[in-house]
Protein backbone atom coordinates (compact mmCIF):
# COMPACT_ATOMS: atom_id res chain seq x y z
CA UNK A 1 0.00 0.00 0.00
CA UNK A 2 3.39 2.53 0.95
CA UNK A 3 2.48 5.16 3.24
CA UNK A 4 -0.19 4.60 5.12
CA UNK A 5 -2.95 7.36 5.63
CA UNK A 6 -2.48 7.79 9.30
CA UNK A 7 0.46 8.18 11.80
CA UNK A 8 -0.81 7.94 15.59
CA UNK A 9 1.47 8.18 18.37
CA UNK A 10 -0.17 7.39 22.03
CA UNK A 11 2.15 7.57 24.78
CA UNK A 12 1.74 4.91 27.88
CA UNK A 13 -0.44 4.63 30.55
CA UNK A 14 0.22 5.46 34.07
CA UNK A 15 2.64 3.90 35.92
CA UNK A 16 4.13 3.39 39.20
CA UNK A 17 6.45 6.20 38.17
CA UNK A 18 4.48 8.51 37.89
CA UNK A 19 2.72 8.17 40.82
CA UNK A 20 5.59 7.84 43.25
CA UNK A 21 9.03 8.86 41.57
CA UNK A 22 10.75 7.30 44.56
CA UNK A 23 10.09 4.26 42.94
CA UNK A 24 13.23 4.46 40.89
CA UNK A 25 15.83 3.85 43.39
CA UNK A 26 14.87 0.59 43.38
CA UNK A 27 13.26 -0.44 40.53
CA UNK A 28 14.55 -0.29 37.09
CA UNK A 29 13.21 2.36 34.67
CA UNK A 30 12.42 -0.20 31.94
CA UNK A 31 10.75 -2.42 34.42
CA UNK A 32 7.94 -0.03 35.80
CA UNK A 33 4.70 -1.82 35.26
CA UNK A 34 0.92 -0.08 35.09
CA UNK A 35 -1.29 0.90 37.53
CA UNK A 36 -4.65 -0.50 37.66
CA UNK A 37 -5.62 3.38 36.61
CA UNK A 38 -3.11 2.33 33.90
CA UNK A 39 -4.81 -0.32 32.71
CA UNK A 40 -8.05 1.20 32.41
CA UNK A 41 -6.29 4.25 30.18
CA UNK A 42 -4.79 1.20 27.86
CA UNK A 43 -8.23 -0.21 27.66
CA UNK A 44 -10.43 2.82 26.94
CA UNK A 45 -7.47 4.22 24.15
CA UNK A 46 -8.09 0.88 22.33
CA UNK A 47 -11.99 1.41 21.77
CA UNK A 48 -11.10 4.99 20.89
CA UNK A 49 -8.46 3.54 18.12
CA UNK A 50 -11.35 1.50 16.68
CA UNK A 51 -13.77 4.44 16.09
CA UNK A 52 -10.99 5.85 14.42
CA UNK A 53 -10.34 3.03 12.07
CA UNK A 54 -12.14 2.27 8.93
CA UNK A 55 -13.25 -1.35 7.94
CA UNK A 56 -10.56 -2.09 5.19
CA UNK A 57 -7.43 -0.48 7.40
CA UNK A 58 -4.92 -2.54 8.40
CA UNK A 59 -2.50 -1.71 11.47
CA UNK A 60 1.67 -1.74 12.28
CA UNK A 61 2.50 -1.15 15.74
CA UNK A 62 5.87 -0.22 16.75
CA UNK A 63 6.68 0.06 20.74
CA UNK A 64 9.24 1.02 22.73
CA UNK A 65 10.87 -2.12 24.70
CA UNK A 66 9.71 -0.93 28.51
CA UNK A 67 7.24 -3.02 30.38
CA UNK A 68 4.94 0.13 30.55
CA UNK A 69 4.84 0.38 27.10
CA UNK A 70 4.51 -3.03 25.98
CA UNK A 71 1.57 -2.97 28.83
CA UNK A 72 -0.02 -0.44 27.29
CA UNK A 73 0.07 -2.13 23.63
CA UNK A 74 -1.38 -4.81 25.02
CA UNK A 75 -4.11 -3.27 26.94
CA UNK A 76 -4.93 -1.52 23.41
CA UNK A 77 -5.38 -5.12 21.43
CA UNK A 78 -7.44 -6.20 24.07
CA UNK A 79 -10.06 -4.17 23.44
CA UNK A 80 -9.44 -3.64 19.91
CA UNK A 81 -9.52 -6.97 19.50
CA UNK A 82 -12.08 -7.88 21.64
CA UNK A 83 -15.43 -9.20 19.83
CA UNK A 84 -18.79 -8.92 21.81
CA UNK A 85 -22.20 -9.99 20.35
CA UNK A 86 -23.72 -6.54 19.88
CA UNK A 87 -20.11 -5.77 18.30
CA UNK A 88 -17.48 -7.73 16.62
CA UNK A 89 -14.41 -6.84 15.75
CA UNK A 90 -13.19 -5.97 12.42
CA UNK A 91 -9.37 -6.09 13.69
CA UNK A 92 -8.41 -10.11 14.68
CA UNK A 93 -5.13 -10.13 16.47
CA UNK A 94 -3.62 -12.81 14.13
CA UNK A 95 -3.82 -9.20 11.63
CA UNK A 96 -1.70 -6.89 13.30
CA UNK A 97 1.35 -6.69 13.49
CA UNK A 98 3.62 -5.66 16.48
CA UNK A 99 7.39 -4.56 16.14
CA UNK A 100 9.26 -3.82 19.48
CA UNK A 101 11.40 -0.77 18.46
CA UNK A 102 14.34 -0.20 21.09
CA UNK A 103 14.80 3.57 19.23
CA UNK A 104 11.58 4.29 20.84
CA UNK A 105 12.69 3.70 24.31
CA UNK A 106 12.22 7.19 26.79
CA UNK A 107 15.44 9.49 27.48
CA UNK A 108 17.77 7.25 29.80
CA UNK A 109 17.53 9.26 33.08
CA UNK A 110 20.70 6.81 34.31
CA UNK A 111 20.67 3.74 36.52
CA UNK A 112 18.84 3.53 40.15
CA UNK A 113 18.26 7.36 40.57
CA UNK A 114 19.37 9.49 43.80
CA UNK A 115 17.31 10.52 46.50
CA UNK A 116 14.62 12.89 45.90
CA UNK A 117 16.25 15.79 47.12
CA UNK A 118 19.15 15.25 44.68
CA UNK A 119 16.23 14.42 41.64
CA UNK A 120 14.60 17.46 42.58
CA UNK A 121 17.63 19.79 42.89
CA UNK A 122 18.51 17.78 39.06
CA UNK A 123 15.29 18.77 37.83
CA UNK A 124 15.69 22.50 38.55
CA UNK A 125 19.64 22.35 37.18
CA UNK A 126 18.01 20.80 33.99
CA UNK A 127 15.51 23.56 33.34
CA UNK A 128 17.59 26.70 33.98
CA UNK A 129 20.57 24.69 32.05
CA UNK A 130 17.83 23.05 28.58
CA UNK A 131 16.41 20.65 28.99
CA UNK A 132 17.05 19.64 25.60
CA UNK A 133 21.00 19.73 25.78
CA UNK A 134 20.77 18.88 29.32
CA UNK A 135 22.45 15.40 30.19
CA UNK A 136 21.30 13.32 32.89
CA UNK A 137 24.43 12.02 35.05
CA UNK A 138 25.18 8.29 33.87
CA UNK A 139 22.24 8.79 31.19
CA UNK A 140 21.71 11.04 28.02
CA UNK A 141 20.19 14.37 26.83
CA UNK A 142 17.40 15.06 24.79
CA UNK A 143 19.86 15.65 22.44
CA UNK A 144 20.88 12.21 22.21
CA UNK A 145 17.53 10.49 21.90
CA UNK A 146 17.24 12.96 18.55
CA UNK A 147 19.61 11.16 17.16
CA UNK A 148 18.60 7.61 17.64
CA UNK A 149 14.81 8.76 16.66
CA UNK A 150 16.20 10.51 13.26
CA UNK A 151 17.56 6.97 12.70
CA UNK A 152 13.85 5.16 13.62
CA UNK A 153 12.31 8.02 11.10
CA UNK A 154 14.79 6.61 8.33
CA UNK A 155 14.13 3.40 8.77
CA UNK A 156 10.12 3.82 9.01
CA UNK A 157 10.26 6.09 6.04
CA UNK A 158 11.78 2.89 3.99
CA UNK A 159 9.28 0.75 5.33
CA UNK A 160 6.72 3.04 4.07
CA UNK A 161 7.68 2.03 0.43
CA UNK A 162 6.96 -1.21 0.92
CA UNK A 163 3.54 -2.41 -0.43
CA UNK A 164 2.26 -4.65 2.38
CA UNK A 165 2.81 -2.42 4.87
CA UNK A 166 -0.13 -0.80 6.47
CA UNK A 167 -2.64 1.72 6.30
CA UNK A 168 -2.42 2.76 10.22
CA UNK A 169 0.60 3.48 11.93
CA UNK A 170 0.82 3.26 15.81
CA UNK A 171 3.74 4.06 18.04
CA UNK A 172 2.93 3.84 21.41
CA UNK A 173 6.05 5.42 22.98
CA UNK A 174 6.93 8.10 25.89
CA UNK A 175 5.95 12.08 26.44
CA UNK A 176 9.35 12.78 25.51
CA UNK A 177 10.47 10.78 22.79
CA UNK A 178 6.74 11.99 21.26
CA UNK A 179 7.83 15.74 21.26
CA UNK A 180 11.79 14.42 19.53
CA UNK A 181 9.65 12.68 17.22
CA UNK A 182 7.33 15.47 16.02
CA UNK A 183 10.19 18.21 16.25
CA UNK A 184 12.90 15.64 13.90
CA UNK A 185 9.33 15.20 11.35
CA UNK A 186 8.35 18.91 10.99
CA UNK A 187 11.97 20.35 12.58
CA UNK A 188 10.81 22.02 15.17
CA UNK A 189 13.41 24.42 16.77
CA UNK A 190 15.19 23.62 19.72
CA UNK A 191 13.29 26.68 21.19
CA UNK A 192 10.04 25.55 20.70
CA UNK A 193 10.87 21.97 22.08
CA UNK A 194 11.86 23.42 25.22
CA UNK A 195 8.75 25.35 25.38
CA UNK A 196 5.82 22.21 24.39
CA UNK A 197 4.25 20.60 27.60
CA UNK A 198 4.18 17.08 28.27
CA UNK A 199 1.32 14.96 26.37
CA UNK A 200 -1.09 13.56 28.65
CA UNK A 201 -1.42 9.52 28.98
CA UNK A 202 -2.65 7.76 26.49
CA UNK A 203 -3.22 10.99 24.49
CA UNK A 204 -3.72 10.19 20.70
CA UNK A 205 -1.11 12.62 18.72
CA UNK A 206 -2.70 12.21 15.31
CA UNK A 207 -0.47 12.61 12.04
CA UNK A 208 -3.00 12.25 8.80
CA UNK A 209 -1.83 12.12 5.08
CA UNK A 210 -2.22 14.91 2.73
CA UNK A 211 -3.31 13.23 -0.43
CA UNK A 212 -2.17 15.94 -2.67
CA UNK A 213 0.77 17.16 -1.39
CA UNK A 214 1.62 13.62 0.31
CA UNK A 215 2.85 15.19 3.43
CA UNK A 216 1.51 14.52 7.04
CA UNK A 217 -0.44 16.97 8.90
CA UNK A 218 -0.81 17.46 12.58
CA UNK A 219 -4.48 17.28 13.41
CA UNK A 220 -3.47 18.15 17.67
CA UNK A 221 -3.17 21.91 18.78
CA UNK A 222 0.20 21.54 20.79
CA UNK A 223 0.24 22.60 24.25
CA UNK A 224 3.14 25.01 25.40
CA UNK A 225 4.31 26.36 28.12
CA UNK A 226 4.17 30.05 27.06
CA UNK A 227 0.31 29.92 26.12
CA UNK A 228 -0.06 28.66 29.65
CA UNK A 229 1.13 31.30 31.26
CA UNK A 230 -0.50 34.02 28.68
CA UNK A 231 -3.95 32.29 29.54
CA UNK A 232 -2.99 32.61 33.41
CA UNK A 233 -2.21 35.80 33.65
CA UNK A 234 -5.29 37.00 31.43
CA UNK A 235 -7.31 35.51 34.13
CA UNK A 236 -5.62 36.95 36.99
CA UNK A 237 -6.08 40.53 34.69
CA UNK A 238 -2.10 40.89 34.21
CA UNK A 239 -0.17 41.42 31.76
CA UNK A 240 2.83 38.85 31.63
CA UNK A 241 5.42 41.04 31.99
CA UNK A 242 3.85 42.46 35.20
CA UNK A 243 3.45 38.73 36.36
CA UNK A 244 7.25 37.82 35.04
CA UNK A 245 8.56 40.72 37.66
CA UNK A 246 6.35 40.02 40.44
CA UNK A 247 7.76 36.41 40.42
CA UNK A 248 11.11 36.82 39.51
CA UNK A 249 13.79 34.34 40.41
CA UNK A 250 17.09 35.00 40.80
CA UNK A 251 19.11 32.62 38.55
CA UNK A 252 20.87 29.91 40.60
CA UNK A 253 24.92 29.06 40.08
CA UNK A 254 25.06 25.70 38.81
CA UNK A 255 28.50 25.05 37.89
CA UNK A 256 32.01 26.63 38.69
CA UNK A 257 32.77 25.98 42.99
CA UNK A 258 29.34 25.51 45.53
CA UNK A 259 31.60 26.43 48.05
CA UNK A 260 34.18 28.94 47.05
CA UNK A 261 36.96 28.08 44.43
CA UNK A 262 40.56 27.46 45.23
CA UNK A 263 42.10 25.90 42.45
CA UNK A 264 44.57 28.92 41.61
CA UNK A 265 46.52 28.01 44.92
CA UNK A 266 47.35 24.83 43.01
CA UNK A 267 49.35 25.62 39.86
CA UNK A 268 50.55 22.65 37.96
CA UNK A 269 54.29 21.36 38.34
CA UNK A 270 56.27 22.86 35.13
CA UNK A 271 56.73 20.17 32.88
CA UNK A 272 59.89 19.24 30.88
CA UNK A 273 59.95 19.20 27.10
CA UNK A 274 59.95 16.06 26.02
CA UNK A 275 63.36 15.14 23.96
CA UNK A 276 63.46 13.55 20.81
CA UNK A 277 65.57 10.31 21.05
CA UNK A 278 67.95 11.17 19.00
CA UNK A 279 69.01 14.18 21.09
CA UNK A 280 68.75 11.75 23.81
CA UNK A 281 71.41 9.47 22.06
CA UNK A 282 74.05 12.12 21.87
CA UNK A 283 73.54 13.56 25.26
CA UNK A 284 74.11 10.01 26.60
CA UNK A 285 77.67 9.62 24.20
CA UNK A 286 79.04 13.05 25.17
CA UNK A 287 78.30 11.86 28.74
CA UNK A 288 81.05 9.00 28.43
CA UNK A 289 83.72 9.02 30.63
CA UNK A 290 86.29 10.45 27.95
CA UNK A 291 89.50 8.39 29.51
CA UNK A 292 87.36 5.19 29.73
CA UNK A 293 86.44 5.84 26.51
CA UNK A 294 90.37 6.04 25.35
CA UNK A 295 91.12 3.12 27.50
CA UNK A 296 88.61 1.00 24.96
CA UNK A 297 89.60 2.41 22.19
CA UNK A 298 93.63 1.77 22.88
CA UNK A 299 92.59 -1.66 24.70
CA UNK A 300 91.12 -2.15 20.25
CA UNK A 301 94.21 -1.09 18.89
CA UNK A 302 96.51 -3.09 20.50
CA UNK A 303 94.24 -6.02 20.53
CA UNK A 304 94.83 -5.54 16.71
CA UNK A 305 90.79 -5.91 16.01
CA UNK A 306 89.25 -4.15 12.67
CA UNK A 307 85.76 -3.53 12.83
CA UNK A 308 83.49 -2.32 10.35
CA UNK A 309 81.05 -0.27 12.24
CA UNK A 310 78.75 0.84 9.03
CA UNK A 311 79.34 -2.24 6.68
CA UNK A 312 78.64 -1.15 3.12
CA UNK A 313 74.26 -0.97 2.57
CA UNK A 314 74.57 -3.98 -0.54
CA UNK A 315 75.81 -6.45 1.36
CA UNK A 316 73.57 -5.91 4.17
CA UNK A 317 70.38 -5.57 1.72
CA UNK A 318 72.12 -8.89 0.21
CA UNK A 319 72.27 -10.62 3.57
CA UNK A 320 75.87 -11.29 2.96
CA UNK A 321 78.47 -9.11 5.50
CA UNK A 322 81.83 -10.54 6.17
CA UNK A 323 81.79 -11.52 9.74
CA UNK A 324 85.67 -12.44 9.50
CA UNK A 325 85.88 -8.75 10.77
CA UNK A 326 84.30 -9.78 14.10
CA UNK A 327 85.99 -12.36 15.01
CA UNK A 328 88.37 -12.40 18.11
CA UNK A 329 92.26 -12.96 17.68
CA UNK A 330 94.62 -14.83 19.12
CA UNK A 331 95.28 -12.04 21.64
CA UNK A 332 91.78 -11.74 22.65
CA UNK A 333 91.04 -15.41 22.80
CA UNK A 334 94.35 -15.81 25.65
CA UNK A 335 91.70 -13.60 27.54
CA UNK A 336 89.16 -16.23 27.92
CA UNK A 337 91.53 -19.21 27.65
CA UNK A 338 89.85 -20.00 31.09
CA UNK A 339 86.23 -20.48 32.44
CA UNK A 340 86.65 -17.52 35.14
CA UNK A 341 87.94 -15.21 32.51
CA UNK A 342 84.94 -15.72 30.16
CA UNK A 343 82.45 -13.48 31.54
CA UNK A 344 84.98 -10.36 31.42
CA UNK A 345 86.13 -11.13 28.15
CA UNK A 346 82.62 -11.26 26.95
CA UNK A 347 81.70 -7.81 29.00
CA UNK A 348 84.83 -6.00 27.14
CA UNK A 349 83.20 -7.19 24.14
CA UNK A 350 79.92 -5.73 24.77
CA UNK A 351 81.55 -3.05 26.55
CA UNK A 352 83.79 -1.94 23.07
CA UNK A 353 82.59 1.00 21.86
CA UNK A 354 83.06 -0.66 17.93
CA UNK A 355 80.51 -3.12 18.88
CA UNK A 356 78.29 -3.98 15.88
CA UNK A 357 75.94 -1.60 15.65
CA UNK A 358 73.73 -3.14 13.06
CA UNK A 359 71.70 -6.33 12.49
CA UNK A 360 73.05 -9.08 10.01
CA UNK A 361 70.17 -9.52 7.40
CA UNK A 362 69.61 -13.12 7.19
CA UNK A 363 68.17 -15.23 4.52
CA UNK A 364 64.39 -15.17 4.87
CA UNK A 365 65.01 -11.38 6.32
CA UNK A 366 65.10 -11.52 9.95
CA UNK A 367 67.48 -9.81 12.59
CA UNK A 368 71.21 -11.56 13.29
CA UNK A 369 71.08 -13.62 9.92
CA UNK A 370 68.37 -15.92 11.01
CA UNK A 371 68.12 -19.63 9.72
CA UNK A 372 71.94 -19.61 8.48
CA UNK A 373 72.84 -22.97 10.79
CA UNK A 374 70.51 -25.42 9.42
CA UNK A 375 71.53 -28.41 7.95
CA UNK A 376 72.98 -29.15 4.55
CA UNK A 377 69.66 -30.32 2.07
CA UNK A 378 67.26 -27.47 3.93
CA UNK A 379 65.89 -24.89 2.68
CA UNK A 380 68.63 -22.58 3.38
CA UNK A 381 71.21 -21.39 0.67
CA UNK A 382 74.42 -22.94 -0.04
CA UNK A 383 76.05 -19.98 0.11
CA UNK A 384 74.99 -19.15 3.66
CA UNK A 385 75.71 -22.46 5.17
CA UNK A 386 79.67 -22.62 3.54
CA UNK A 387 79.97 -18.72 5.36
CA UNK A 388 78.86 -20.30 8.51
CA UNK A 389 80.96 -23.22 8.55
CA UNK A 390 83.84 -20.69 7.75
CA UNK A 391 82.94 -18.33 10.59
CA UNK A 392 82.66 -21.41 13.03
CA UNK A 393 86.61 -22.62 12.01
CA UNK A 394 87.69 -18.92 12.36
CA UNK A 395 86.22 -18.92 15.89
CA UNK A 396 87.19 -21.80 18.03
CA UNK A 397 84.72 -20.63 20.83
CA UNK A 398 81.58 -22.02 19.08
CA UNK A 399 83.62 -25.00 17.99
CA UNK A 400 84.44 -25.79 22.05
CA UNK A 401 80.37 -25.25 22.29
CA UNK A 402 79.20 -28.06 20.16
CA UNK A 403 78.27 -25.40 17.48
CA UNK A 404 81.07 -27.20 14.89
CA UNK A 405 79.41 -27.32 11.45
CA UNK A 406 76.12 -29.26 10.78
CA UNK A 407 75.24 -28.86 14.74
CA UNK A 408 71.75 -28.11 15.79
CA UNK A 409 70.44 -26.66 19.37
CA UNK A 410 68.72 -28.53 21.68
CA UNK A 411 65.96 -27.74 23.80
CA UNK A 412 67.91 -26.36 26.15
CA UNK A 413 71.29 -25.02 24.59
CA UNK A 414 73.88 -25.84 21.88
CA UNK A 415 75.45 -28.82 23.50
CA UNK A 416 75.68 -32.12 21.66
CA UNK A 417 72.95 -34.90 21.78
CA UNK A 418 76.47 -37.05 22.51
CA UNK A 419 77.13 -34.79 25.17
CA UNK A 420 73.92 -34.25 26.33
CA UNK A 421 73.77 -37.91 27.21
CA UNK A 422 77.05 -38.20 29.03
CA UNK A 423 75.92 -35.23 31.53
CA UNK A 424 72.77 -37.56 31.79
CA UNK A 425 75.02 -40.56 32.93
CA UNK A 426 76.80 -38.31 34.95
CA UNK A 427 73.65 -37.05 36.39
CA UNK A 428 72.53 -40.66 37.51
CA UNK A 429 75.55 -41.90 38.53
CA UNK A 430 75.42 -39.05 40.85
CA UNK A 431 71.79 -39.61 41.75
CA UNK A 432 73.00 -43.10 42.59
CA UNK A 433 75.66 -42.31 44.90
CA UNK A 434 73.72 -39.16 46.95
CA UNK A 435 70.90 -42.30 47.16
CA UNK A 436 73.34 -44.98 48.79
CA UNK A 437 74.87 -45.32 52.36
CA UNK A 438 77.83 -43.43 51.51
CA UNK A 439 76.08 -40.47 50.49
CA UNK A 440 74.02 -39.98 53.15
CA UNK A 441 73.85 -37.67 56.20
CA UNK A 442 71.80 -38.63 58.21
Amino acid sequence: MGKPRMIILIRHAQSEGNKNRDIHQTIPDHRVKLTAEGWRQAEEAGIRLRSMLRPDDTLHFFTSPYRRTRETTEGILSSLTAETPTSPSLFPRHTIKVYEEPRLREQDFGNFQPCSAEMERMWHERADYGHFFYRIPNGESAADAYDRVSGFNESLWRQFGENDFASVCVLVTHGLMTRVFLMKWYHYSVEYFEDLRNVNHCEFVVMNKDYSSGRYILENKLRTWSELKRERSIAEGRTLDKQLEEHSIPQKKWGGCPHGCDHAKFKPAFKRKRENTGELSQKDLSALDKAELSRKQSLVKNSEITLDIQPELSNVTRGRVDTSKFAPNKKEMSLASSPQDMNSYLQQRLDSPYRLSVLQVGRDFGGSRSGVASREGSYSSGSDHEDEQDQIQKDPLLASNGMEPGALADALGDRRDADGEDEDADLKEAEARDKSVQGSVY
